[in-house]
């Protein structure tokens, strides 16, 4: 790998620079998701998405498999589902008189989790572990899952009747929480167009834009260990520090938050917070990490581990205007 990483770690990244220009031409409008799920894959780490109907959060994440070379499944959270329907079970067969394991869904590379919080908590808890552990336990044996592993969480933040919403300590199992908004007109009518292209066409092009095969779960590994060899000045990781722990004190920013902040982020947070802050400077073709990285990822990585207090979130307060006050109460390094 070392040899990989010295000769051809320029490659590596305008590989993944084709798969993002690729992903933004077959999903239109939405760049930030786009970015986010690249960053996820580089940090190995996963995505909990937040957004109405038909922005094309299933259309993204499938798209992103393909530029993988990965397997993709997509599971539809009901309140029926059951662990197993996820992790898959011991099945019985009386000609050979054994049971075999039949994987589940939870066994592809990329998952799709739809409307996560219509489930029950004992079928999200059986996500969130293999997330977190990344094995199975079934029956007794425990399975790893694979190597490269990307889970892509959704949440419709208009229906919440008949929802379980997650707790706090398993939304912090997410890298990123990201809110996906309406296209721009402009994107709306190319959205139009390309629907209708691929109408005419029932074999969509998935070829990546330089006919290059996709990428490989060897090729993730090398840029994994490219993002994690970026220069990170002492300034900027107490600056990441620094962040997060105001998130937890108001007072050492004082002001307008004093008082507002139930809950603030774990040290969870300020791991993810480097990673994605190094995977964007690496996607960026810089050799260094910036504070303006930190900046950028840091309201999709700290705005689902910040709680309100009660009568904060009564003057409608939420982790994004907090993560915000946060960005501009804490001194750049």
């Amino acid at each position: 790998m070392m040899d990989s990483l010295s000769g051809g770690g320029h490659a590596t990244r305008l590989r993944f620079q084709q798969i993002g220009a690729w992903l933004g031409s077959r999903v239109v409008g939405q760049t930030d998701l786009v970015q986010r799920l690249l960053l996820a894959v580089l940090s190995d780490g996963h995505l909990l998405v937040e957004g109405a109907p038909g922005l094309a959060k299933t259309r993204s994440v499938k798209a992103l498999a393909l530029g993988l070379d990965a397997s993709f499944r997509r599971i539809q959270f009901t309140p029926d589902l059951l662990p197993s329907d996820l992790t898959g079970t011991d099945v019985w067969l009386p000609q050979r008189g054994v049971f075999e394991f039949q994987p589940g869904p939870l066994f592809s590379s990329v998952l799709l989790a739809d409307e996560i919080n219509r489930a029950p908590a004992k079928v999200q808890s059986a996500l969130l572990e293999a997330m977190a552990e990344r094995q199975v336990t079934v029956g007794g044996a425990t399975r790893p899952l694979p190597r490269l592993f990307l889970v892509m969480a959704t949440q419709n933040p208009i229906e919440q009747e008949g929802t379980y919403p997650l707790p706090e300590a398993q939304l912090d199992r997410f890298m990123m929480h990201v809110r996906v908004d309406w296209p721009a007109p402009e994107h709306e009518l190319e959205i139009l167009r390309l629907a209708r292209a691929e109408a005419r066409s029932p074999e969509p092009d998935a070829s990546t834009p330089d006919g290059s095969a996709p990428l490989s779960a060897h090729e993730v590994m090398v840029a994994r260990q490219q993002v994690l060899d970026l220069h990170l000045a002492p300034q900027l990781e107490r600056y990441i520090v620094e962040l997060v722990l105001a998130s937890r004190d108001a007072s050492r920013v004082g002001g307008e938050l004093e008082g507002r902040v139930a809950w603030g982020a774990s040290p969870r947070a300020t791991i993810a917070l480097e990673r994605c802050a190094r995977a964007l400077a690496w996607l960026d073709g810089r050799d260094f990490v910036a504070p303006e990285d930190v900046r950028a990822v840091a309201p999709d990585v700290l705005r689902h581990r910040i709680i309100p207090s009660y009568e904060a979130a009564a003057e409608g307060w939420d982790g994004q205007r907090i993560v915000e006050v946060l960005l501009d109460r804490v001194p750049l390094p």
